[in-house]
């Protein structure tokens, strides 16, 4: 798939994580890191960019305005051309037993689309799931198959150039649906999901609380392009737009996996060259897991897909991706050596300066991207403690005393900064004991998914190149 420029008509916005330094010429920001220089004439149309203007219809603005969505240093402002209506669209609801919840799917997408496929994936009441879904084309597996295999059958049963694939249960505000079909009006766009917020309808009021501030579906407030290594790497097929010919091109679904399909199927999309977009302006919910036995398994069954999908993908799949340098200065505080652990950390920001030296301020860029990235690290490296990497990190606490108060830090520093700045109806203790069995209950599903495989590939950390960011890139606009 050849990525072109933005479509004629479009304009773009700045990501709310990027900055503009040196008279607005550098931009620093989107993930991973990047520094790209433009022109002055560059910077000028950027100028234009962001205080609304319409972009200019040519090749070197489309392509610069592209460059920069890609890189996650602006988003898009899509404008539909009306090209796409509902009879472009096609529905594909896959369902086991959840009758209720395929009741209020079907009322959401009510007069959006003329074709719903609903997929009975073995229910135990036939019956129940057909009454439900009278009126909808509704196709039945015997027995279950899971639901990458449901939702392949779905769009293989229909001719629609755009999928939207649904769970049961999703409901939604009116217009929901217009922002995710702006994007599909670039042709290079093979996928695009909304934002899934949790919609507490039942269960403990603590359990509520926490998952309307950390759903595992809820992906921010911030739109995104959605690749593996970048702050929003998948998207889940909750919901999920997709482009019929960027199914095809890669076969759809695999249906031999039970969970995590959703997550191989965005990374091989972007394999195969489609750009697959995140659209928080687009709404809609999810209930969250009533019970803490619900919640655990649900939990748990997240952590297993991490073994086959590191088959398929590799170091994509990897718990910790940082700099080896990072790496080096908090395993050294991490056994109790944060003198060493600082003194690593002044030395790559030293070794950073020259690669700035084009800016105006090359010793504070340095300070403040070094600093920022070796903060950053720390928190992944913690999160990889907490999570994926726990047995280890228990078996370190009790056989490696100067690393106690490492791993006392790991595991309750992060939690509660995340607590601070949430704000969830809930107090920090209870937050942070429901933090970490998170982290443990996933965790101990990557471990099972290892013992199934018989790999520990799930579990090996990825390191970049030492010293990040690169030397900044000269992009021209006319």
């Amino acid at each position: 798939m050849t990525q072109d420029g933005l479509p004629v008509g479009w304009s773009i916005e700045l990501d709310s994580g990027a900055r503009r330094t040196d008279h607005g010429q550098v931009l620093i920001g989107g993930s991973p890191l990047r520094v790209l220089r433009l022109t002055r004439a560059g910077a000028h149309w950027l100028d234009a960019m962001v205080a609304g203007r319409r972009m200019p219809d040519s090749a070197p603005s489309r392509n610069l305005a592209s460059r920069l969505v890609d890189c996650g240093l602006a988003n898009p402002r899509p404008v539909a051309d009306g090209r796409l209506t509902r009879q472009d669209v096609a529905v594909v609801i896959p369902v086991r037993d959840a009758t209720a919840g395929l009741i209020r799917t079907l009322d959401t997408v009510s007069g959006l689309a003329d074709d719903v496929v609903v997929v009975d994936d073995g229910s135990a009441d036939a019956d129940a799931v057909r009454r439900a879904a009278f009126g909808t084309t509704l196709l039945r597996n015997d027995a279950p198959q899971g639901p990458a295999a449901a939702r392949q059958a779905g769009w293989q049963a229909t001719n629609r150039p755009i999928i939207l694939f649904l769970d049961t249960d999703i409901s939604a505000e009116p217009g929901w649906l217009a922002p995710l079909l702006a994007h599909l009006a670039d042709p290079t766009v093979g996928a695009v999901a909304p934002r899934v917020r949790c919609r507490p309808d039942a269960g403990p009021r603590w359990l509520k609380a926490y998952e309307a501030a950390r759903s595992p579906l809820d992906l921010g407030e911030r739109a995104a392009p959605v690749r593996p290594g970048t702050r929003v790497p998948y998207v889940p097929s909750a919901t999920l737009a997709v482009r019929r010919e960027a199914l095809e091109s890669v076969g759809g679904f695999d249906t031999s996996l039970h969970t995590g399909e959703d997550v191989d199927l965005t990374w091989r999309l972007d394999a195969r060259g489609w750009r697959v977009r995140y659209e928080p302006a687009s709404v809609v919910s999810h209930p969250n897991r009533p019970t803490l036995r619900s919640w655990i398994r649900q939990r748990v069954t997240y952590g297993t897909s991490a073994a086959a999908l590191a088959r398929r993908h590799g170091d994509k799949v990897a718990p910790l991706r940082v700099s080896g340098w990072s790496a080096a200065a908090w395993s050294a505080v991490l056994v109790g050596q944060p003198l060493l652990g600082i003194s690593i950390g002044v030395s790559t920001t030293a070794a950073l300066t020259p690669k700035l030296r084009g800016l105006e301020h090359p010793v504070a860029e340095a300070l403040r991207i070094a600093g920022l990235g070796h903060l950053w690290a720390g928190t992944a490296v913690a999160e990889a403690l907490r999570r994926p990497w726990w047995p280890l990190s228990a078996v370190v606490a009790v056989t490696c005393p100067r690393a106690r108060p490492a791993l006392l830090a790991a595991v309750t520093v992060p939690p509660l900064l995340e607590w601070r700045s949430r704000r969830p109806g809930l107090d920090p203790l209870r937050f942070l004991l429901l933090r970490l069995l998170d982290d443990l209950a996933y965790g101990t599903g990557v471990a099972m998914g290892c013992l199934e495989t018989r790999s520990v590939r799930a579990l090996l950390p990825s390191f970049s190149g030492p010293i990040p960011p690169p030397t900044p890139i000269d992009v021209v606009a006319s």
